[in-house]
C-alpha cells in the first residue's frame, strides 16, 4: 500500500493503492475511516465513506481488471467537512451502474447503496481506466 500523506489527518488529499485482492475491502474502510477520524470529520460522514468506499473497492474487485500494477486506487478529498471518494480500477467490459431492484439476487446491491448514501455519484471512464466517485456530506466540487 502506498500514500500520499503518510499520517492520517495531513493534507488535503490521500491517495492509496491497494492490492487487487478481497483483503483489501477492509483495509481501505480502516484506512479511510482513520483518516477522517483524524481530521475531525463529522462521524456521519465518516460512517457514510467508509460504506462508500467498501462498496467501491469490493466491485472493482468483483467486476473489472486491476489498474497496470496489479493495484485498484483509492483516493479522496477533504474540504470544508465534505467528503468526495474515488476508487479507480482497470475498467471492465461494462460501465458500472446500479441493478435493478430485486429480491432475489444475492449481489448486486452496491452501487444501489453509494447511489442511497452519497450526495452525488458517478463515473468517468477514460483509457487509463474506471472511475467511481461519490460526494459526501455535499455537492461534489467537480462543477465548482
Amino acid at each position: 500500500m502506498t500514500n500520499a500523506a503518510n499520517r492520517p489527518g495531513e493534507g488535503r488529499v490521500r491517495t492509496v493503492r491497494l492490492p487487487a485482492e478481497r483483503a483489501s475491502v477492509p483495509l481501505a474502510r480502516r484506512t479511510i475511516v482513520e483518516d477522517l477520524q483524524a481530521r475531525g470529520i463529522d462521524p456521519q460522514i465518516v460512517d457514510e465513506a467508509e460504506i462508500v468506499v467498501s462498496e467501491l473497492v469490493a466491485n472493482a474487485l468483483r467486476h473489472a481488471r486491476p489498474l497496470s500494477d496489479g493495484t485498484v486506487r483509492v483516493h479522496w478529498k477533504v474540504k470544508d467537512g465534505l467528503v468526495e471518494v474515488e476508487v479507480t480500477d482497470g475498467g471492465g467490459t461494462t460501465t458500472p451502474q446500479p441493478l435493478p431492484r430485486s429480491t432475489w439476487t444475492p449481489a448486486g446491491r452496491g452501487l444501489r447503496i453509494v447511489r442511497s448514501i452519497a450526495h452525488e455519484w458517478g463515473v468517468v471512464d477514460d483509457k487509463q481506466g474506471c472511475t467511481v466517485w461519490a460526494a459526501l456530506g455535499g455537492p461534489s466540487r467537480r462543477r465548482a
